[in-house]
């Protein structure tokens, strides 16, 4: 009898350790509340700075770069670009424009940089010349010839990029603006592909 007792007393205390030890490892709704807040926070954080250090989302709400870029299609560019390489004549550019910055405002606009610092630029029936060429910009990229006007002649200064969009006809660029040429430091990212409504290289 007395080795009974001590099987069942022994049996009694197995089952209470392991009914114990199911609450300890069952589910804690409060944890899994400070778990997932931490998870958010740190996608938050993340998703901040590849934002502003990494990559610009832009949106182009005008047809000024039609064909290569839609109106109401969205892009990504490589803030990277930038800040360690140099930019490209024909590259697509992310930058803020400089007639609402000389307001305190602060506007992003997607161009093509046409021209580089120190570069004369003239442009005569339609056509781009650079630095005296006789020979007119190759421009792939448009996809109607851009209608003659009066002569125009630019002198880029040093540390700053001339822009035009592709669709020379109905686009809102350097030759309209007041302050004509985007500074080094404006230049926010190079872009590099749209993501909607498709996805697709750009350059």
């Amino acid at each position: 009898m007395p080795e009974e007792n001590d099987n069942a007393s022994g049996t009694g205390n197995a089952a209470k350790s392991k009914k114990g030890k199911s609450r300890k490892e069952g589910f804690n709704l409060k944890d899994e509340v400070i778990s997932w807040i931490q998870v958010l926070v740190a996608a938050a954080i993340i998703a901040f700075c590849v934002n502003h250090f990494i990559i610009a989302n832009s949106e182009v709400p005008t047809s000024s770069m039609e064909t290569t870029i839609m109106a109401g299609d969205r892009v990504i560019g490589s803030r990277l670009s930038y800040k360690f390489g140099d930019p490209q004549r024909g590259d697509i550019a992310i930058f803020i424009y400089p007639d609402d910055e000389a307001k305190g405002i602060k506007t992003y606009y997607v161009k093509r940089i046409i021209g580089m610092p120190g570069d004369t630029i003239d442009i005569v029936d339609g056509k781009v010349y650079l630095n005296g060429s006789d020979t007119p910009l190759d421009e792939p990229y448009l996809h109607e010839p851009m209608e003659p006007e009066e002569p125009q002649h630019y002198e880029v200064p040093d540390g700053c990029y001339f822009m035009l969009g592709d669709n020379r006809n109905y686009s809102n660029d350097a030759r309209r603006w007041t302050h004509k040429y985007v500074k080094r430091d404006k230049l926010v990212a190079k872009v590099l592909f749209q993501y909607f409504p498709k996805i697709q290289k750009l350059n």
